[in-house]
């Protein structure tokens, strides 16, 4: 059931964030997203306003870590601090290894993942499935803060299921075990992303719990950031799905919570975002697949605005570098002199 949230209610001032040795400058975080918070929209996102920003889950099953994918999602690159690095598994030991191994290679935040509802991370007992055994969540935690010396922190959902919420329980072990935030979806498992985020189980939570609160799910705008502080009392939000084609929501956010609502970005503002996005994956990629990963975000920057179908439809053609750029500077600057027109 979704939390009722009064409109245009101000977010609570809230003291300066610590998570451990860091100060985060904000209350909006970057949430973990497998395909697409790699190293370049990390950075992005961190210098359009995010506060933090966690990198896409690695997997703890050693034989995984020196793939390709696994060594990509351990570049940190000219990432600002604090560097975070999220990793899922469904034993003490492993766990705890991947945290030892993720701040050898540069992590400076461990986060642990107890949220994700895919079925092939569940399958495998990691991700919201542990959140079933109270007692393993216990080891894990414990395992991997004594593993570390840097901060760990945590990311889950309501419970299991509608008829199973346990975060309250949870909330309370990982306080105990000595992670320093704790991040919750307002959603359980069994719900995945579908109807509403509900938060009351959040701000129960926070009550809970003297740690870092942050709030999750369903935040699409600055004024629902601020209704959903009003309704948790939490320390921040973390956004999700909304950072997608919009990384500027963070610094919007940021200002609506000083009172000030933000201009949106221009056409050419977008644009040139856009572009120096696009240039960092085919540096990061290469320029076969960064194309390639490209025409996602592209899809993304683009939705709801003026002939975006028929735009998307030619960029999905596209092969090079150049000509990917060459299109997406023609279409916003195209939208650029009909707004101009327009005024």
């Amino acid at each position: 059931m979704a939390s009722s949230l009064a409109p245009g209610g101000h977010a609570p001032a809230r003291a300066t964030i610590f998570i451990g040795p860091y100060r985060l400058e904000g209350r909006a975080l970057l949430a973990p997203m497998a395909g697409v918070t790699d190293l370049p929209f990390r950075r992005l996102c961190r210098r359009l306003g995010a506060a933090l920003a966690a990198g896409e889950m690695i997997a703890a099953d050693p034989r995984l870590w020196d793939t390709a994918e696994s060594l990509r999602r351990r570049d940190h690159t000219d990432e600002p601090e604090p560097r975070v690095v999220q990793i899922a598994g469904g034993d003490a030991d492993t766990m705890a290894d991947a945290a030892r191994r993720t701040v050898a290679a540069g992590a400076q935040v461990v986060d642990v993942n107890m949220g994700c509802p895919a079925k092939k991370v569940c399958s495998k007992d990691a991700g919201s499935a542990l959140l079933r055994d109270e007692r393993n969540v216990a080891a894990i935690l414990e395992a991997t803060v004594r593993a570390v010396e840097v901060p760990v922190t945590l990311k889950i959902r309501t419970g299991w299921a509608p008829d199973q919420r346990n975060a309250l329980a949870i909330a309370r072990i990982a306080e105990a075990a000595g992670v320093r935030a704790l991040a919750v979806h307002g959603r359980t498992r069994a719900c995945r992303f579908n109807g509403a985020a509900e938060y009351e189980t959040i701000a129960a939570v926070k009550q809970a719990v003297s740690i870092p609160v942050f709030a999750n799910g369903d935040i699409d705008s600055p004024a629902k950031a601020a209704a959903v502080l009003h309704a948790t009392g939490a320390d921040g939000v973390m956004i999700g799905r909304a950072a997608q084609g919009r990384p500027w929501i963070f610094r919007e956010i940021a200002s609506l919570l000083e009172g000030i609502v933000a201009t949106p970005p221009t056409h050419r503002e977008v644009r040139d975002i856009m572009l120096g996005h696009l240039r960092d994956l085919y540096e990061f990629y290469g320029a076969e697949p960064g194309v390639r990963i490209a025409r996602k975000h592209i899809g993304w920057y683009c939705s709801g605005r003026p002939h975006a179908q028929v735009f998307r439809q030619a960029v999905m053609q596209v092969v090079a570098p150049g000509a990917q750029l060459a299109q997406v500077r023609e279409y916003f600057d195209a939208l650029d002199a009909r707004a101009v027109d327009a005024a």
